[in-house]
């Protein structure tokens, strides 16, 4: 197998890919969103509210740490709950890693994830619009906030897709919530390839913030065996984060850029496993976190 990768990268692509992580990924996605769709129908319901402020099981309370900034900034009272809430996603997110929100429970990355997949089916590699700078999503997390202390108001809710989608499916907000996501994939189709999470939306700016020091990694331990075909950096979403750690140019084999999603792509992908999940913060015997070689 190495040596037909060596000689023929295509004919390497061809090899059936692992789908553990992405299997893995959906399921976690596609529970939430039921749990979210079947709250209004059950008779005692699993999770009342959306993802910017959810009570689980009339117990636990979960809020999006971005929407209490927001209220924070523009005046608003927050209520004890909503702390609470927003202190434990926060505190989950810097201690495992904060974009795991957007590979995992972010609803509009099954649609920029749908989007791509028919973009490459199509045989689209080039965009409309011109890739912005990488920061953009942090410059607009910052404008964002400071519209906050401007207008007094919570703004990013007025236009948030998640938010939407979410009310679609916990309040039958159909409409608003079918046009946002309809927006979206335009976007990503038509547009800008990985233009909304990769390059706009603040939420993954702030989550990526808040992870900056988490402990879950993908690290390319096995970078001496890349065959160099391409296959990792095609279906990553942010791709800018697997080349230092492949041309051997960071300090160590985790990726610890605060873009990466730790969708766990890079580690399906490659049939040389040269990527594997690593816990911890130093690598060699203290970064636990087993192997995950492609099945």
């Amino acid at each position: 197998m190495k040596a037909i990768a060596r000689a023929d990268p295509v004919a390497r692509r061809r090899a059936r890919p692992s789908v553990r992580w992405l299997l893995a990924r959906r399921s976690m996605q596609l529970a939430l969103l039921a749990a979210f769709a079947g709250a209004p129908w059950w008779g005692a319901p699993l999770v009342q509210g959306t993802l910017a402020s959810s009570l689980w099981l009339g117990t636990l309370p979960l809020s999006d740490p971005f929407v209490l900034l927001q209220s924070l900034l523009a005046g608003h009272a927050v209520a004890g709950t909503a702390w609470l809430g927003a202190a434990l996603v926060a505190l989950a997110a810097a201690l495992l890693a904060g974009r795991l929100y957007c590979a995992c429970v972010c609803p509009i990355n099954l649609v920029t994830d749908a989007a791509d997949a028919l973009r490459r089916v199509l045989g689209w590699r080039a965009s409309l619009l011109p890739r912005p700078d990488r920061h953009l999503r942090r410059v607009l997390l910052l404008l964002v906030l400071l519209a906050c202390v401007a207008l007094g108001r919570v703004v990013w809710e007025a236009l948030n897709p998640i938010s939407f989608a979410l009310r679609a499916l916990a309040f039958g907000a159909w409409g608003a919530g079918a046009l946002a996501v309809a927006a979206v994939f335009c976007f990503d189709l038509l547009l800008l390839r990985h233009g909304w999470c990769g390059h706009l939306c603040p939420v993954g700016a702030l989550y990526g913030a808040l992870g900056r020091f988490g402990a879950l990694h993908v690290a390319a331990t096995r970078a001496a065996a890349c065959t160099h075909c391409g296959d990792c950096f095609e279906h990553c979403p942010e791709p800018q984060v697997i080349a230092p750690v492949l041309q051997l140019r960071a300090a160590s084999p985790r990726i610890a850029d605060t873009d990466c999603r730790r969708c766990g792509r890079c580690i399906d992908r490659c049939s040389e496993t040269v990527f594997e999940w690593r816990l911890g913060r130093r690598d060699g015997a203290a970064a636990g976190g087993g192997a995950s070689t492609p099945g």
